[in-house]
């Protein structure tokens, strides 16, 4: 069942949890996400990256057609849209939700583009996603987990002069392999859910550990999203089928890849309480 990112986020936020955000690129990736929400009863977010899949309409076209048929609530969302025209391409492709990401800009031109999406957007009944703060990369988490954090009343303004959806915030995580031991400033994210009205969004899942996830999501974050962590699940039960020789077909092996990735996806979705919320 194909419904808005905001319907998912807006019941999320109500009942304290949060919907699993995985990034998807063809038609196995996105199997194994329904898989593992319909086997654990679960929301689900379809998250599309340009970097990882350049052909958006032909996404788009197999993302609606297996979400319409599942049997979960299904969003699917363009993830760091990085402009006007990939989000404007997106929603022409039927995603239900854009995030407009122009947060390494300063605050007025970051407001300004944000702003110019969400007014297209709304008119068209698709969800909004922005950031505020800069989620960085694990392999510099020396800087990029303790800089560019969002800030609370900064926050509060970003929300109201762009009209969003959902917001991404900056509290310690950040994208791919941590390079150090990852961390969450609890008492920031705690500030940011008391003073913005809209649900919160965690970028960087992937290697933050259980805890401090399933921490993150009773302090008030509604969506998280993740990457490497799947992809690596999938890749080890990938090469473990090519090791063996009786079950070394490439079939077989894109069925390997399906259950480490759905495995890990349904760990997640339990860690973030969302099982049996569909």
């Amino acid at each position: 069942m194909l419904v808005t990112m905001k319907e998912l986020l807006d019941e999320a936020h109500i009942g304290g949890y949060a919907v699993a955000a995985p990034n998807v690129w063809d038609e196995f990736s996105i199997v194994a996400s329904l898989k593992a929400a319909e086997e654990l009863n679960a929301p689900i977010i379809l998250d599309y990256n340009k970097i990882m899949s350049d052909d958006i309409m032909r996404f788009g076209k197999i993302a609606i057609m297996l979400s319409e048929s599942a049997k979960v609530p299904v969003a699917i969302n363009l993830d760091h849209g990085r402009s006007y025209d990939i989000c404007l391409q997106a929603i022409r492709a039927g995603f239900t939700s854009v995030m407009i990401d122009r947060s390494t800009l300063p605050y007025k031109e970051n407001v300004k583009e944000v702003k110019e999406v969400t007014e297209i957007a709304k008119r068209l009944g698709v969800t909004v996603e922005a950031e505020l703060g800069h989620v960085g990369q694990g392999s510099n988490y020396a800087q990029d987990g303790v800089n560019a954090l969002t800030d609370p009343m900064e926050a509060v303004r970003f929300v109201e002069e762009t009209g969003i959806d959902a917001l991404a915030v900056a509290v310690g995580t950040a994208h791919g392999a941590y390079k150090g031991t990852p961390h969450i400033d609890f008492e920031r994210l705690k500030e940011l859910r008391k003073s913005v009205s809209i649900p919160l969004v965690l970028h960087g899942g992937s290697s933050t550990g259980d805890e401090l996830l399933n921490k993150a999501v009773e302090c008030g974050i509604c969506k998280v999203n993740l990457s490497t962590d799947l992809l690596v699940a999938g890749t080890e039960t990938f090469n473990e089928c090519m090791k063996d020789e009786k079950m070394g077909v490439m079939f077989f092996a894109q069925q390997a890849f399906i259950q480490g990735f759905k495995d890990k996806l349904c760990h997640y979705i339990k860690i973030f309480m969302s099982d049996n919320k569909a």
